[in-house]
């Protein structure tokens, strides 16, 4: 990816990844601390794509979305490890993630956080009634 020094390598897979060293980066977030390895094995095979970021083969940053890949997909889990924060890493993976094939054609991705309100505004999502919103298009209701 541009702007990092090597050795940053991106994945846009759930093999890339184990639910062991997922649970050491969720143990750096004020909100995913609680999360258990059952729990996260669950949630990984209810996931319908992740990705992540591996510096010097360990797991950097992460995050997951839900989707049905045509209407709708919801982002999840935004993590950097606070050695790797300010470098630009959560940008270029977001980047990554809304450039990836088989997402960048959904008109609609949404979140929920508080605390990257200002980092996901940078990337385009606009904050709506508690929800941070990226729509790439208008959505036609009937």
């Amino acid at each position: 990816m541009e702007n990092l020094p090597m050795p940053y390598f991106f994945y846009d897979s759930k093999e890339a990844i184990t639910p062991d060293e997922l649970l050491i980066l969720y143990r750096f977030t004020k909100w995913g601390k609680s999360r258990s390895l059952e729990q996260i094995e669950k949630m990984l095979e209810g996931t319908s794509m992740c990705f992540s970021v591996r510096y010097e083969g360990k797991l950097v940053a992460f995050c997951r979305i839900l989707t049905d890949f045509v209407f709708r997909g919801s982002l999840w889990d935004i993590m950097v490890h606070p050695d790797h924060q300010g470098k630009g890493l959560g940008s270029l993976l977001l980047k990554y993630v809304m450039e990836h094939p088989r997402i960048k054609d959904i008109p609609l991705i949404i979140t929920y956080t508080s605390e990257l309100s200002v980092f996901l505004q940078k990337l385009g999502f606009e904050h709506k009634d508690g929800a941070m919103l990226l729509l790439k298009r208008p959505i036609e209701y009937t």
